[in-house]
């Protein structure tokens, strides 16, 4: 790795939104324009769409290649002289022509101040149709110094799969710069700051706005995302315009996420390796693509049995108890209680020894329970062995016999205060489906249910006590978008966000369904503070169809080759 520069203390960038149409030299204006006003407002990193040179108009991949750019032809050149004259550092998206006919490529291309090119990445994954015109990058992804910092190129959906802004992270950016033509509304409200969040870096991301009155629109929304996911600007979703922010890269180090502590401490790279096997030596492979359109239905009915700690300990137990009962009543197969629910706040660090002994009166409670009411359990408690303790999900078959454990792998450092890590994830093959475990805060990392997903998952249960809002309404969401697997998160009733549970769906692809749920699946929620259950039909068939559009599978096109910095344990994240 090249050495790092020294941290810049403060840095003005800036996201600029528009519609570029088929006049390439137009279009040059426009982004020449916007690099102008960039330049007045004092902004140094600027950002432009995806596709800057010319909307995508090609019937066939001949045609796109025809009319696509080169890097020594007038628009790269042009956006270099432009640099050069106002001494800004850009970040465009150029549709590229490869070295034969037809490959193009969708490149992000990062022209410094003195006019040149100090990087070229090509976009990795593909929104759908794209995969019909283009052929999908495959150079490694790479972390670029510049005067301003350490600087990450994605382009919009590298960006609604995990793995290239983590990359990116691992190896040292300050800021992603994120070019995208996006007509989803996910980018700005999910993925943008949701990789900002997990990764602990600034996001900058410029999207395409508008277009023909007769068309589908693009749904702009470019903004500035700090390192804690406050969005410092916003442009909103239907103008063209540039909004701008004062941003300080050197703040994405250390990568400390929000009470959970230091995220090379939190990440187990040594577990990993799976992400870097071969695309079809997963159990999950046999589950990529779509489903054939008479395949049979597999319903579950799933409960969230919220309920935790409340008035007293003896009281809780017996809530806990009666609400197996109830879901039984309702119909539900698969009921899932939210994260240490029968421990009150701080007792578990205060004596770990009493709340296992606690932990295994509830167990022996909830057993007899799932026998008594035919219901699959998965129950987070205290587990002792010797003398460590475990954050455990216990998963208890119908028949009251515990069918499998989870130790939860990933630990936050208050955790580790009295928990030992597990070492091992579990996906249980079950009568009511193929259940992965997760519990509490890893639902902000990505690899675990990447993971989980690629043994096959078609339910995971998560218990949790929600630390911030967007854990639910960002994290949760994608976990399910990213591997189109269900996602049953149960919240204790007094969780930090005040937020109550969810489960999100894995929408299966349909012609005719909105770009939104493509991509930004369907969640249902519950209240907060008191016992609301939830009782939702899951058609485990859904979460075999992978697809999110007709072209992408956010599984079966991934890109191991890309993955080493992953699963590599020998180094820290870099940073300066």
């Amino acid at each position: 790795m090249s050495s790092l520069p020294q941290s810049v203390p403060s840095v003005r960038v800036a996201a600029a939104q528009f519609f570029s149409g088929p006049d390439v030299e137009e279009n040059l204006e426009i982004v020449k324009g916007y690099m102008r006003e960039a330049a007045a407002a004092g902004v140094q990193v600027l950002v432009v769409p995806e596709n800057s040179n010319r909307v995508r108009d090609y019937k066939d991949r001949a045609e796109c290649y025809d009319k696509c750019e080169s890097l020594d032809g007038a628009f790269v050149t042009g956006i270099q002289a432009a640099a050069r004259e106002l001494g800004v550092m850009i970040a465009v998206g150029v549709d590229l022509r490869g070295e034969q006919s037809p490959d193009v490529n969708i490149a992000s291309v990062l022209i410094d101040t003195m006019g040149k090119i100090l990087h070229v990445h090509h976009k990795t994954v593909f929104w759908d149709y794209e995969y019909t015109l283009f052929t999908p990058g495959t150079k490694q992804v790479e972390v670029v110094d510049t005067q301003f910092g350490r600087v990450g190129l994605l382009l919009c959906a590298d960006g609604i799969v995990p793995e290239v802004p983590r990359i990116l992270a691992l190896k040292g950016a300050d800021m992603l710069l994120n070019s995208l033509n996006s007509r989803g509304p996910d980018e700005m409200r999910v993925h943008e700051p949701l990789r900002a969040i997990e990764n602990h870096v600034w996001h900058v991301a410029a999207n395409t706005v508008g277009g023909p009155a007769n068309g589908f629109p693009w749904t702009g929304g470019s903004q500035v995302v700090s390192p804690l996911g406050d969005i410092l600007a916003n442009a909103g979703e239907t103008e063209e315009r540039m909004v701008w922010a004062d941003i300080t890269p050197s703040t994405s180090h250390p990568k400390r996420l929000r009470d959970i502590g230091d995220l090379t401490a939190f990440r187990r790279p040594e577990l990993y390796g799976e992400l870097r096997a071969d695309i079809d030596s997963h159990a999950g492979a046999a589950m990529y693509g779509p489903v054939a359109d008479d395949a049979e239905p597999r319903i579950i009915r799933s409960a969230t049995l919220q309920t935790s700690w409340y008035h007293s300990t003896e009281w809780t137990l017996s809530r806990a108890v009666t609400q197996v009962g109830y879901a039984a009543i309702k119909g539900a197969r698969l009921g899932v209680f939210p994260e240490l629910f029968i421990h009150s706040k701080g007792s578990i660090e205060a004596d770990p020894g009493a709340a296992a002994a606690l932990a295994e009166e509830m167990l022996d409670a909830l057993c007899t329970a799932a026998a008594q009411h035919s219901v699959w359990i998965v129950a987070n408690l205290v587990e002792q062995e010797g003398d460590r303790y475990y954050s455990t999900a216990y998963l208890i078959g119908d028949d009251g016999h515990i069918f499998s454990t989870y130790r939860k792998v990933h630990l936050s450092e208050t955790e580790r205060a009295w928990a030992t890590p597990g070492d091992t994830f579990v996906v249980a093959d079950t009568p009511v489906g193929r259940i992965g475990l997760m519990i509490g805060n890893e639902v902000w990392l990505p690899e675990i249910t990447r993971i989980l997903s690629l043994r096959g998952a078609e339910i995971i249960a998560h218990p949790t006590s929600w630390d911030r809002l967007e854990a639910a309404t960002q994290a949760a969401t994608e976990r399910t978008e990213e591997n189109r697997v269900h996602l049953i998160s149960t919240a204790r009733t007094d969780n930090a966000a005040g937020y109550g549970s969810q489960i999100v769906v894995a929408d299966r692809f349909i012609f005719g369904q909105p770009v939104a749920l493509m991509r930004y699946p369907t969640a249902y929620t519950s209240r907060t503070g008191f016992e609301e259950d939830m009782f939702i039909d899951l058609d485990l068939t859904d979460s075999h169809s992978k697809m999110q559009g007709y072209h992408l599978d956010p599984l079966a096109t991934r890109q191991p080759h890309l993955y080493d910095v992953l699963v590599d344990t020998t180094e820290e994240i870099a940073h300066p």
